[in-house]
């Protein structure tokens, strides 16, 4: 346990690096740009890239030591951030302001890479967890590695409102360059035990491939698996209105610096939900406290921005930031439970992959159809006519309005899902002994 501690103290300060450059970089493009269509654009190229990696960077961790592969993430960000950095010195500034000028997209695209090298980490972690914690305590693990993400969510929204108030995406990448260097360093100097599988039949010696045939062979062995997730990429799609709109509608309520520390006070639910989940764990079948936990945060997503209220919107998020670990630690015990430890790197990868990729649709599609299409309508459309008297109207409204319409999808899906077969299988399958 004291080397999952050094761990995930080394993850935390990779992901307050890498979602502070994030976070900062949507917030300095609002800030420059004022157009929704470049934040939902940004949001778009992150998960075009998390999915398009995905089942790579899972193959990485399989056939090599997990150790090299995070400290492999964190040299490559460094490079990546240290390009960006001389890309924005090499342009004056007024050449970032333009939402459809070329430097711009350059710069965000080499950002994004660099963003995207950590996520072998995000891999790597919940394999770790399989190999230094025992079954049973398990869940209570991924409570853990939840609650590190939620003090990496809570700093980074301070660190980033005020680096981008203070100094722009150049004191932004200054510190990027220097925590990626830092959790390198840290992890050099921690051992970690990595026993390497005895061969098998089907991994007679372990190829370094992607092998996706047999990936997939292996998830399709497990009743309900495949199911579980396409449940979870469903609600990626949905998810990604959040990327591509919650910024750009918390920054129509407040400024820059109010929003980044409302949302790092918020994070805090984040830390609660992984102390919570640790010391309680997930229950007998995380599957169901996975949908049980989506029933309620899409029931959520219905009513938090009815009305044009920082506080309205303050509430859902908490609410939001409560239980998503849940969701995320349930997931992540089921794979470490139905499948060999050879194989999840790989199957991590995929579940990364596929789960993203339908975020990109999202936000590629509802950035556009949100500034073209559904904020006139709330504006002086039909839209504005018929429910502005009661919901308002202006583009704050339009954005509102998407998140409304996002949220009665996700509660009538996630009925549908708590009804089928599916639900029944992979619970069944959860509760069979491990596979050797």
């Amino acid at each position: 346990m004291r080397t999952l501690y050094h761990l995930l103290g080394n993850n935390l300060v990779a992901n307050i690096t890498n979602f502070t450059v994030w976070f900062a970089l949507t917030f300095w493009t609002f800030i420059e740009t004022r157009s929704v269509f470049a934040t939902g654009m940004i949001a778009g190229v992150y998960l075009v890239f998390t999915a398009g990696f995905g089942i790579w960077l899972g193959s990485l961790v399989d056939h090599h030591s997990k150790k090299l592969t995070m400290l492999a993430s964190s040299l490559v960000s460094a490079i990546f951030y240290s390009l960006s950095l001389a890309l924005l010195m090499a342009f004056p500034q007024v050449a970032f302001t333009n939402p459809y000028g070329y430097p711009l997209w350059v710069l965000v695209l080499l950002i994004m890479l660099g963003v995207i090298a950590g996520n072998i980490r995000s891999i790597a972690l919940p394999t770790l967890v399989t190999i230094l914690v025992p079954e049973d305590r398990r869940d209570k693990a991924n409570g853990l590695v939840g609650m590190v993400t939620g003090i990496g969510f809570l700093t980074t929204s301070v660190i980033s409102g005020f680096l981008v108030a203070w100094g722009g995406m150049f004191a932004t990448l200054i510190l990027a360059i220097a925590f990626s260097l830092l959790s390198f360093a840290h992890l050099v100097f921690v051992p970690v035990n990595e026993p390497r599988p005895d061969p098998t039949p089907e991994e007679p010696s372990a190829p370094r491939q992607i092998d996706l045939k047999g990936t997939i062979k292996v998830i399709a062995a497990v009743p309900g698996l495949f199911a579980l997730i396409f449940f979870a990429t469903f609600n990626n799609f949905l998810g990604g209105v959040f990327m591509a709109l919650l910024d750009a509608y918390g920054l129509s309520l407040v400024s820059v610096q109010t929003w980044g520390l409302l949302f790092g006070a918020l994070s805090s639910a984040f830390i609660l939900s992984g102390i919570i989940i640790s010391r309680t764990g997930l229950g007998q079948n995380p599957v169901r406290t996975l949908l049980l936990v989506n029933l309620i945060v899409w029931g959520v997503c219905c009513v938090f921005t009815l009305q044009s209220s920082i506080w309205l919107l303050a509430g859902g998020c908490f609410i939001w930031m409560l239980l998503g670990p849940y969701a995320e630690a349930a997931e992540n015990t089921t794979l470490q439970k139905v499948v060999p430890l050879e194989r999840q790197g790989r199957v991590f990868g995929f579940a990364q992959s596929v789960e993203q990729a339908a975020s990109p649709l999202t936000a590629f599609l509802i950035g556009p159809l949100t500034q073209f299409v559904v904020i006139p309508f709330m504006t002086d459309g039909t839209g504005a006519a018929t429910i502005g008297s009661w919901f308002g109207t202006g583009p704050a409204r339009g954005i509102a309005l998407v998140f409304t319409l996002s949220g009665i999808i996700g509660v009538v899906v996630t009925i549908w899902a708590f009804r089928s077969k599916y639900y029944r299988q992979i619970s069944a399958a959860y509760a069979q002994p491990s596979p050797d």
